[in-house]
């Protein structure tokens, strides 16, 4: 499995945070629509870094940086948690263009299924890829998970409609009632 490790931002990352997201952000816009241009200020990856330590205390969300040696290659996250009935959470990644093709995204997916149906007590990660990402979609599927349906003209990117993909795994067994570990480490 390739050298990285899953780690949630603090704010002493918020320059390097700041850094990756400027250097990848035309390279970030090819697959999601443009962030406003006060996303790309320190107060701005500051106050993100904030709002997912309380999301997950509050367990909504966990986000994840993406980690190669010292380098921040990429993030990850589990957003729209949903307790307590269905203990499911929506999968969302993306790497810097430069870290792309080496496995680092099916790496991180792997470390991040042990967390969610580990320590987060997760049943089920759901994930949405765009028709237009085909690489992403074999990141998921090398990972377990398995289509479950499509969608067509379902976001607009650049003025344009695009399809997606709706992929899910489950659990390893039977489900379990387990309290998420807040914020759990990796």
């Amino acid at each position: 499995m390739p050298d990285i490790q899953l780690r949630p931002p603090t704010l002493d990352d918020v320059e390097a945070l700041l850094a990756f997201e400027l250097a990848n952000r035309a390279f970030f816009e090819r697959w999601i629509n443009a962030r406003p241009p006060g996303f790309y200020q320190p107060d701005a990856v500051a106050d993100s870094i904030l709002a997912l330590h309380d999301a997950a205390v509050a367990d909504r969300a966990y986000g994840y940086l993406i980690v190669q040696g010292d380098a921040i290659v990429g993030r990850i996250n589990l957003s729209h948690v949903e307790r307590p009935y269905f203990n499911r959470a929506t999968l969302g990644y993306r790497l810097a263009e430069h870290a792309c093709g080496r496995g680092w995204a099916s790496a991180a997916v792997a470390l991040l299924k042990q967390q969610a149906f580990g320590g987060l007590g997760l049943w089920r990660l759901e994930a949405h890829v765009g028709q237009h990402n085909p690489a992403s979609r074999a990141v998921l599927l090398r990972n377990g998970f398995a289509g479950y349906g499509s969608s067509e003209q379902s976001f607009c990117l650049h003025g344009q409609w695009h399809g997606m993909w709706h992929l899910a795994c489950q659990a390893p067994g039977e489900p379990r009632l387990a309290a998420a570990a807040a914020g759990a480490a990796l």
